[in-house]
C-alpha cells in the first residue's frame, strides 16, 4: 500500500503534471504542424516546382510483381518530415528563447534589500539617541 501512496505522491507533483500536459500539447502541436506542412505549405511549393506532389516522390527499388508490392524509397515523405521537424524545432527555439529572455530580466532586476530586523531598528534608534 505504501508503494501506491508513493506513486500517487510522485504522479501528483507539479513537475510531473506539467510534463504530461506539455507532452499532450506537444503531440497536438506536432499534428498541427504536420497538417500545415502537408496540406498548406507543400502544395504551393510543389506547384512552383512544376506540379510536383511531394508525397508521391519515390525511387522504385524493385518493381511490383504478382506476389509482392513494389519496393520504393519515399524521399518525398522524408522531405515533408524534415520540413515538419524544422518548423517544430524553430517554434521550440522561439519559446525557449522567450523564456530565457524573461529569466534574464528577472535576474538583472536587483532584489530589494531585506528590511532591517527589529534588533537592527532598535540598535539604530539607540545609536541615534546616544548621538543626541
Amino acid at each position: 500500500m505504501s508503494m501506491m501512496k508513493e506513486f500517487k505522491d510522485f504522479a501528483m507533483r507539479g513537475n510531473v503534471v506539467d510534463m504530461a500536459v506539455g507532452i499532450v500539447i506537444g503531440g497536438a502541436f506536432g499534428k498541427i504542424v504536420s497538417s500545415f506542412v502537408k496540406d498548406v505549405l507543400m502544395p504551393p511549393i510543389g506547384l512552383a516546382m512544376g506540379g510536383t506532389d511531394f508525397s508521391k516522390l519515390a525511387v522504385v527499388l524493385q518493381e511490383a510483381t504478382a506476389d509482392a508490392e513494389a519496393v520504393t524509397m519515399n524521399y518525398g515523405l522524408f522531405i515533408q518530415t524534415v520540413v515538419d521537424f524544422v518548423i517544430i524545432a524553430f517554434a521550440i527555439f522561439m519559446v525557449i528563447r522567450a523564456m530565457n529572455s524573461m529569466k534574464k530580466k528577472e535576474e538583472a532586476a536587483p532584489a530589494a534589500p531585506p528590511a532591517p530586523s527589529k534588533e537592527e531598528v532598535l540598535l539604530t534608534e539607540i545609536r541615534d539617541a546616544l548621538r543626541k
